[in-house]
């Protein structure tokens, strides 16, 4: 509930901010405008007046990849943002400024000599430092810079001259691509002679290392080295025992395989199982001899059943079969001494080889040795190669690098003669005038509000002064006699304006309403006599039976805005004694309404209040009427209206919005309250109808007029 008061309240006076600095602007606005106007005009001016310069650009890629000696790794490192950096200083850098000075004679060229010369006669410069200060002033119209992250350098010359901007920009370009392949020749020159001394000197230690390997490899017999493989150097006696180390595994496999094949034939033969060895069982012919077996008992069942056992035919059968077992018996007997042959022979194979291998490894027990030295030796020369080729790779790159002249960087977008200046932008400028006139124009109207001591809210009437605001009458600047508005037009806001006034002065339930009611204002001029008048006119329009009585005898306003003729008696006249008050009361016109006036100013020192007269007019008046409203003088230096303000049973302070100080306000309200005079409250008088300052007694806004304005049924 708390937070949304306070956002009710930050609202409010977000509002009211809003709100006043619009009436500001609405009062001001011919102020605003003119200084606005004036600044602009200036600004204006000053752009037309401004000297056209024109920039040529022209764009540089660094491209490190268009030269040949360059790997990749090498080029992406010179893309770097550090190299780039680099690359701009130098663009930038004085040695490229003085080639372009030096190619395209600037130092002879007006734009950049001016007052050089008279600065020698002077003795200020010398001949030498001419030529510099000329590159310095063409280096203060240069400027190099990187676009964004990119890998191209923008170089650009601003000159008045257009085609000369463009010509400087190429020349500054080109001589950084000039600088840049210079600068590598020499470097790589330089870079040649040291790398060819110490190339001679590693070839020679090369051939050194060379010849001491070869003298070491043919004293022991050492065909090979590993070197840069880390193996070990290869000798006459290794080359013996690797295929002799093969051929020995190989016939301890077979002599293997031999034995295990003939130990398990012995275990079938053993068991009285021989045809379940599996030699028997491949055998071609054991198995030819199966299967004439088969079909010879087959042939003897037939027979048997056919002859019976005893029949010739089944002898010979029986014999033919005795005689094919016989023969698988013999058979399976010679596949077992076969396999033992294949044993021995096997056995005796790996004996020998074993025999050899073993007198090789005894011999190349001093073969290692001379292997290890070998290898060492080997890599030494490997070593001294290895930094030959490398240097030898140097140095024909910077052979070749100091004969090369491709720039690494290349113009990718040549400077053109600019068709339209740089500077200034006219149209940026006029507009950028415009806005600081109207901030110019700002500014000067809110130190005149600052400065601006006149009253305009209910909070500056009842803070100040202590009384109540009893009415806001608006400003009528278009018409000449605005009380004649309540008649004209009694539904405007002038005349409802009047009518909140009076319900105010008399009260809407009160008893006891004031009759003798006296309007005055701390000065003139504040719209006084023409709110008496409307407000006179506003009783009387309500029925009550009004006078209005003009007493500012100094300036007799009231006949002035009635523009009625003069006639024998008015104010002045009844109260020297020269008329009776019968004869000075005048009919207004209006029902309800009769008037006195003064017929022409009066100036004496005379004080005409100072007695009972006064007392007594007001007394016959109040037996007439239900309410005399009083004209009063201005009280700021005046005696007058102090008189007449103690008589009257009410006092209205009329005060000129935003016009009349605070302190003259104040101060007439300070001599009233020590007069005793009852002043009830104020009202403000010609407040600007835009304005929405003065809280729930103005209603004048836009919105409310066509209410106001709409005719009655």
């Amino acid at each position: 509930m708390k937070v949304s008061t306070n956002v009710a309240n930050y609202e409010a006076r977000l509002s009211d901010v809003l709100r006043t600095a619009r009436d500001v602007v609405r009062r001001r606005l011919l102020t605003l405008l003119i200084v606005a106007g004036l600044v602009t005009v200036v600004g204006v001016f000053l752009t037309l007046r401004i000297t056209p310069v024109y920039t040529g650009v022209a764009r540089v890629q660094i491209d490190p990849t268009r030269n040949p000696l360059r790997s990749a790794n090498e080029a992406q490192a010179q893309l770097a943002s550090e190299a780039i950096e680099t690359e701009v200083s130098v663009a930038n850098s004085i040695a490229v400024a003085r080639t372009v000075v030096q190619r395209l004679s600037l130092d002879k060229d007006p734009e950049f000599t001016e007052g050089l010369d008279e600065a020698i006669a002077k003795g200020k410069l010398s001949r030498a430092g001419r030529f510099d200060a000329v590159v310095n002033k063409v280096r203060e119209q240069v400027s190099v810079s990187r676009e964004k992250l990119t890998y191209i350098i923008a170089v650009r010359f601003t000159s008045p001259d257009a085609s000369k901007a463009a010509r400087v920009a190429n020349a500054f370009a080109t001589a950084y691509l000039d600088a840049k392949v210079g600068s590598s020749i020499g470097t790589a020159e330089r870079q040649f002679a040291f790398f060819q001394k110490r190339l001679d000197e590693l070839g020679r230690e090369a051939r050194e290392a060379d010849a001491k390997v070869a003298q070491y490899r043919s004293q022991y017999g050492i065909l090979s080295g590993g070197g840069e493989q880390n193996q070990r150097q290869q000798t006459i006696i290794d080359q013996q025992i690797s295929p002799l180390a093969i051929q020995l595994a190989q016939a301890d496999a077979q002599a293997a395989k031999a034995r295990a094949d003939l130990a398990a034939a012995q275990a079938q033969v053993r068991s009285g199982r021989i045809d379940t060895v599996s030699d028997v069982l491949n055998s071609t012919t054991i198995q030819d001899l199966r299967s004439q077996r088969a079909q010879v008992l087959r042939a003897l069942g037939e027979i048997e059943d056919r002859y019976g056992p005893r029949h010739p035919e089944t002898a010979r059968v029986r014999d033919q079969l005795s005689q094919l077992d016989r023969q698988l018996r013999e058979e399976s007997a010679r596949v077992i001494r076969s396999l033992q042959s294949q044993a021995s022979s096997s056995a005796a194979m790996s004996g020998s080889l074993r025999s050899d291998m073993n007198a090789l490894e005894g011999k190349q027990v001093d073969s290692v040795r001379a292997s290890v030295i070998a290898d060492s030796l080997q890599r030494e020369a490997d070593s001294a190669h290895a930094a030959y080729d490398r240097l030898a790779q140097q140095v024909s790159e910077t052979r070749q690098a100091s004969q090369n002249s491709i720039a690494q960087a290349k113009i990718v977008d040549a400077a053109d003669a600019p068709q339209a200046p740089s500077w200034p932008n006219r149209p940026l400028l006029i507009l950028l005038s415009m806005l600081v006139g109207v901030g110019a124009g700002i500014a000067v109207i809110t130190v005149q509000e600052l400065m601006v001591s006149g009253m305009r809210s209910v909070e500056d009437v009842e803070g100040e002064l202590g009384v109540p605001l009893l009415g806001a009458i608006p400003a009528m600047r278009k018409v000449a006699r605005p009380a004649d508005l309540l008649i004209e037009k009694p539904t405007s806001q002038f005349a409802e304006a009047l009518r909140n006034a009076r319900a105010s002065i008399m009260g809407v339930k009160s008893d006891t309403k004031p009759r003798v009611i006296a309007l005055t204002s701390a000065m003139p001029s504040e719209g006084k006599t023409t709110t008496a008048l409307a407000l006179a006119r506003t009783m009387a329009m309500n029925g009550q039976r009004t006078i209005i009585l003009d007493v500012d005898v100094r300036r007799a306003q009231l006949r002035q805005i009635l523009g009625t003729p003069a006639t024998a008696a008015g104010t002045v006249e009844v109260l020297t004694g020269e008329a009776p008050l019968e004869q000075a009361i005048e009919a207004s016109g209006l029902e309800n309404l009769d008037q006195i006036v003064v017929n022409k100013p009066y100036f004496s020192s005379e004080n005409l209040f100072g007695n009972d007269v006064m007392p007594n007019i007001l007394e016959e008046l109040a037996a007439k009427y239900d309410v005399i409203v009083l004209d009063l003088p201005p009280l700021l230096g005046l005696a007058d209206g102090r008189f007449l303000a103690a008589l009257a049973d009410a006092v209205v302070m009329v005060i000129k919005w935003d016009a009349t100080p605070q302190h003259a306000v104040s101060s007439a309200m300070n001599s009233l309250r020590a007069d005793g005079s009852n002043v009830i409250g104020a009202i403000y008088t010609m407040v600007d109808q835009s304005s929405e300052s003065v809280g729930a007694y103005y209603y004048y806004s836009k919105k409310y007029s066509a209410y106001y304005n709409q005719p009655t049924s």
